[in-house]
């Protein structure tokens, strides 16, 4: 088993997947899943109150309005993450129940008005997908271009000249990279780019709490826009932070100008979350606020720990993120072997990881060097996991 040749072989077995959210299916069918970010860790103590109380928070949904449920989470929610400035718009932000539907919406804003798009790379294939099956124009932007706060704003005049909306993800998914990481500066670049040239920015915070969990503070975004007079398009998300078990709700918000626009589509798609489910998350927002988010970067800390440990070395190099998130991006150090022979070969130990392919959407190729590994496991489960691949790559490694 110690030849390129035999992963290659490994991989031809395996059927075509689509995309990384069929992976992702597959995965749950394995004894070690790594493949999906969503949350599968355990609850802390104090979340385990918050499930105790859970017929408290039923009843207490039967008993005020929608828009008090609603109004609750949206305060708790931005106040926390240091987005203030967001709140004197409080009745312009809008509730889905998944940040997909979040991203759909804009998908079909972009296609209504025929504007193209430039998407950065890599990111996560599900942003792609939809935009591609609305039919809208993309062109990579390549994380790089936003390295250097001096150079932004002429590479994406260099990158960006032709394109009618700018699309980023912020910490990004799978590299960690940020534009927040060392100061507010390249995202201001970035705002006076878009408002200079008249492009929307549309913004993917999804992954926006693991700022917070990093100990630093958010900058308030959407002051910096609605000040800058930039218009633009930004979701958030709650389902890849807290152990909700996909009980969750992601947000939709957009400048003032393009606002009615935005609103049809909400209101086109669905009429509300559940307040129950709202009632949930918003305590577990609370809770972390009151733990100053060790439940959830503790647990990270520990896993990632583990993952470099057990794995950085010759075979695999741990990429050090901007921003350490719920996930970890590896490089493949032996030559002749690809992201997806090493998936269908570690699948043969029960092990499911993510190829980098997906996320290098115009470009798979340059995917095939790396893989990635979700840290939001029960410790002792994502232990056994790694070990196993540790394992796994000696065996490989004769």
């Amino acid at each position: 088993m110690n030849s390129s040749l035999a992963l290659d072989a490994l991989t031809t077995a395996q059927p075509i997947k689509d995309d990384i959210t069929q992976h992702e299916i597959s995965a749950l069918k394995t004894r070690f899943n790594l493949a999906d970010a969503h949350t599968h860790q355990a609850q802390s103590p104090s979340q385990q109150q918050i499930i105790q109380n859970l017929p408290a928070l039923w009843y207490q949904a039967e008993s005020q309005t929608q828009y008090q449920s609603e109004q609750a989470f949206i305060e708790t929610f931005f106040t926390f993450h240091g987005q203030r400035h967001a709140l004197k718009r409080r009745d312009e932000i809008y509730l889905v129940y998944a940040a997909s539907i979040a991203m759909h919406i804009t998908a079909t804003y972009l296609r209504k008005r025929n504007m193209s798009v430039g998407l950065i790379e890599p990111c996560f294939d599900n942003l792609h997908d939809l935009l591609k099956h609305m039919e809208v124009p993309m062109t990579p932007l390549p994380e790089s271009i936003f390295a250097d706060p001096a150079m932004v704003y002429s590479q994406l005049s260099q990158h960006a000249e032709g394109l009618d909306a700018i699309f980023l993800v912020d910490p990004n998914n799978p590299t960690g990279t940020s534009l927040f990481a060392d100061g507010p500066e390249p995202f201001v670049e970035v705002a006076r780019y878009c408002r200079d040239h008249g492009k929307l920015l549309i913004l993917d915070f999804c992954f926006a709490s693991f700022l917070l969990a990093s100990g630093r503070k958010r900058v308030d975004a959407y002051q910096i826009l609605d000040e800058m007079g930039t218009d633009y398009i930004v979701m958030e998300d709650t389902g890849k932070t807290w152990p909700l078990q996909d009980t969750k709700c992601a947000t939709l918000m957009s400048s003032t100008r393009i606002n009615p626009d935005i609103y049809s589509l909400v209101t086109s798609v669905l009429l509300n979350v559940s307040p129950f489910v709202l009632n949930v998350v918003t305590q577990y927002v609370r809770d972390s606020a009151q733990d100053q988010f060790a439940s959830v970067r503790d647990l990270l800390d520990r896993n990632r720990a583990i993952a470099r440990e057990c794995l950085h070395g010759d075979f695999l190099n741990y990429l050090e993120p901007k921003v350490e998130t719920s996930v970890a991006w590896f490089e493949i150090r032996r030559d002749g072997v690809t992201a997806d022979a090493l998936q269908a070969y570690l699948l043969t130990h029960e092990i499911y990881v993510l190829p980098g392919k997906y996320f290098y959407w115009s470009q798979p190729e340059r995917g095939q060097k790396y893989i990635r590994l979700a840290l939001a496991r029960k410790p002792e489960d994502f232990a056994a996991a790694v070990q196993t691949i540790a394992r796994a790559l000696e065996v490989f490694n004769g």
